[in-house]
């Protein structure tokens, strides 16, 4: 293509693809960029026709075996012009021989399918103010809510690796440090049961990551983010291969207000999914 060149996007790009993020209603994070620039600072990609941005993916390398495309887009008006293969191309070509996951849209699915990937769960991200009700206050006997960066992060690293197929040290610092957010975990004698994370947005406030040692724990930690959130209107994407996500979602009145799929190039790594009742990123997994 004349003119069209793709290139790591620059800190005020990353700034533009929260605003193309938030066109789509995707509802990202206020400060997500800063934590995702620290992830793979090469891993965001821009396509430019005559030095306009039309295009742009994320392609962040894990470890060494591990990859997750996100920030998939085309400019309205722009699509079907195959801007957005010529992106999608350079994603994959960055992670060759990696396995790789996204968290994919209804409508791309297929599109999806068609490049090797596998649907592995479905994300339903429910949303709305959490209703007091059952232990959600308390998180059963014995267990302490405490300020996460009050843990050595070595920890904090270590359960997070339960629940993520690859060592995300510099990301996860930030992720759960930032200004404006709070991170809460779960401490029973002397162990981590639990850890939650909420970040402003637009619109509702985002819990990501939400793990938790039993249900009781993940609604204790829901409620007591929510005091953190605006209203107290709140945001989780949780997945169906933990059935008890959706249940302690809904059992706070929290409603399904949108869909993906995550889905691999190859068999889901094995995490502990029965702990995961919500992801942390649909744009970084």
């Amino acid at each position: 293509m004349t003119g069209w060149e793709i290139a790591a996007a620059s800190a005020a790009d990353m700034e533009m693809l929260r605003g193309w993020a938030e066109a789509e209603a995707w509802n990202p994070g206020d400060t997500d960029r800063f934590a995702f620039a620290v992830a793979d600072p090469a891993g965001f990609l821009v396509g430019r026709l005559d030095g306009e941005p039309v295009a742009c993916v994320s392609a962040v390398r894990y470890g060494d075996a591990h990859g997750f495309i996100g920030h998939y887009i085309v400019r309205p008006g722009l699509r079907g012009r195959g801007y957005g293969i010529q992106v999608w191309n350079a994603a994959t070509e960055r992670l060759a021989g990696r396995l790789t996951g996204l968290d994919g849209v209804v409508e791309q699915q297929d599109n999806y399918r068609r490049s090797g990937f596998r649907s592995a769960w479905t994300n339903l991200r429910f949303e709305g103010v959490p209703q007091p009700g059952g232990d959600d206050g308390a998180g059963g006997a014995g267990v302490e809510t405490v300020d996460a960066a009050s843990l050595p992060f070595a920890r904090l690293a270590a359960y997070d690796r339960r629940f993520f197929p690859a060592p995300r040290d510099a990301f996860l610092s930030a992720w759960t440090s930032l200004p404006g957010r709070t991170a809460l975990a779960a401490v029973r004698d002397g162990r981590i049961e639990g850890l939650g994370v909420i970040r402003p947005c637009a619109g509702a406030s985002r819990i990501g990551p939400l793990y938790a040692a039993t249900p009781q724990v993940a609604a204790a930690l829901v409620g007591r983010l929510a005091g953190y959130a605006p209203g107290g209107e709140v945001s989780v994407d949780a997945p169906d291969v933990n059935p008890a996500a959706a249940a302690v979602l809904a059992g706070l009145g929290l409603v399904p207000s949108f869909e993906t799929a995550r889905m691999y190039t190859g068999p889901a790594p094995e995490v502990d999914t029965a702990g995961l009742y919500g992801v942390t990123s649909l744009e970084l997994g």
